[in-house]
């Protein structure tokens, strides 16, 4: 089927040209939000006297067969055509005939695709959303049912001030929530509809981009038709987004790891989540949480190479942007995924309660000492050089259980590691499930 520019350039791309600068196996993913744009502006086009009521419902049909068999995971119909939207148009004409042809009136492939990646966007916050609830719930439980036990809490990988496991855990619950918040910020700020800008100012035709906007579920169109087919704020912003989340993961997973380790011995993993060596028998790997880690670094790449691509583009639409979807696509896919991966890993999880009272050092009650000072009313950076020259001697003696609980029932206050605290934490953060 002949190109939908062939009208200008009829003497065909050559064919090193067309493999180089065809997207459809990255943006094919688009297929049922392209058709879904297509069924709205179909709509709209009908409302202002642009398809005639037979037409319409020819082109409704038509779009409505093809979603049907999209939504079965259908391969692209043409696996020769340009882009999704190319193959999308090209199967309807193939079905339809010439009236298919009137479906583009009023519209570009600028438009378009800015519009697929409104739809996707936010068909993808929301699953990030849910995935980001199910690890958050899942944090939870294990903090609800640690929220008691004394854990060492460190700073430069030293032990410094008791917490307790559920504290400690909590902190990856306020991080995963504010991940979750600027998420549906992001959606907000999309929540508006590209389609009638055209190639770049619109068109003469009486069409109704409000009404298109409200029929897909955005709050209204673009103010300003340049800005509508360039911008990817949005898309940038969400993938922003996802390398928090990604970050969150990867320290989390550091934490996991080193607990899981002999040095620590804090937790062990199950073995349903790690994995051997093909040479050592003896091993138990952190893998899963490894690879948590490092795709972490996938994520935060593609988000500088979508600012990268976007610095030096003047307005309107330029065809670097083609390469926009494949890192984005990427960024959600790693970061979906890692969520699930972390939810099952931590799910499996076993806390050794007697290895960990075994790093609970009288160390960990130094601050709490010169604090008992200062209440005696001696200076705190005297009371600081008191306590401190009781530690010159590199052997720590093991701090009593009870003194551990004393020192974390003094800290049962707002933003504190006492076990009160904690539940309080855990109640405020499931209300926000």
């Amino acid at each position: 089927m002949p190109d939908l520019w062939s009208g200008r350039l009829p003497g065909g791309l050559d064919p090193k040209a067309r493999a180089f600068s065809s997207s459809l196996a990255v943006d094919w993913r688009l297929a049922r939000y392209d058709i879904q744009g297509s069924l709205a502006h179909a709509d709209m086009l009908a409302a202002v006297g642009l398809l005639t009521p037979e037409e319409h419902e020819a082109i409704q049909q038509g779009l409505e067969a093809l979603l049907s068999e999209v939504e079965a995971g259908a391969d692209p119909w043409d696996l020769m055509a340009e882009d999704v939207h190319s193959a999308v148009e090209q199967e309807l004409t193939r079905r339809l005939g010439p009236v298919a042809g009137k479906l583009h009136t009023a519209r570009s492939r600028n438009d378009q695709v800015a519009l697929d990646l409104h739809l996707y966007v936010k068909d993808a916050g929301q699953k990030t959303i849910a995935a980001l609830n199910h690890l958050v719930d899942t944090i939870l439980g294990l903090a609800e049912r640690w929220a008691d036990l004394p854990l060492p809490g460190y700073t430069h990988m030293q032990p410094g001030q008791p917490v307790t496991v559920g504290h400690h855990l909590l902190a990856y619950v306020w991080m995963l929530l504010r991940d979750r918040s600027r998420i549906e910020d992001m959606a907000a700020r999309a929540n508006v509809s590209p389609l009638g800008a055209g190639a770049l100012a619109g068109t003469t035709l009486p069409i109704d981009p409000t009404r298109t906007a409200h029929h897909l579920g955005f709050a209204g169109p673009y103010q300003n038709s340049l800005d509508a087919v360039s911008d990817r704020d949005f898309a940038i912003e969400f993938l922003a987004d996802l390398a928090l989340v990604a970050v969150h993961l990867s320290r989390l997973s550091e934490e996991l790891i080193l607990w899981s380790g002999r040095e620590f011995g804090f937790i062990t993993l199950s073995d349903h989540w790690a994995t051997g060596s093909s040479m050592m028998p003896q091993k138990k790997n952190p893998d899963i949480a490894e690879l948590i880690r490092g795709k972490s670094g996938v994520v935060i790449g593609q988000l500088t190479a979508f600012l990268t691509l976007m610095k030096g583009l003047p307005l309107a639409y330029n065809r670097d942007l083609q390469e926009d979807k494949g890192l984005l696509f990427t960024g959600v896919d790693t970061v979906l995924a890692s969520l699930d991966a972390m939810a099952g890993l931590l799910a499996g999880i076993t806390v050794n309660p007697k290895r960990i009272q075994e790093d609970m050092g009288e160390d960990l009650l130094a601050t709490d000492w010169a604090e008992k000072l200062v209440q005696d009313g001696i200076p705190f950076r005297e009371a600081h050089g008191q306590v401190a020259a009781r530690f010159r001697d590199p052997q720590v003696k093991a701090a009593s259980p009870d003194a551990i609980r004393h020192s974390l029932t003094l800290r049962d206050r707002p933003m504190g590691p006492g076990p009160a605290h904690v539940r309080e934490q855990i109640r405020a953060a499931r209300q926000l499930l």
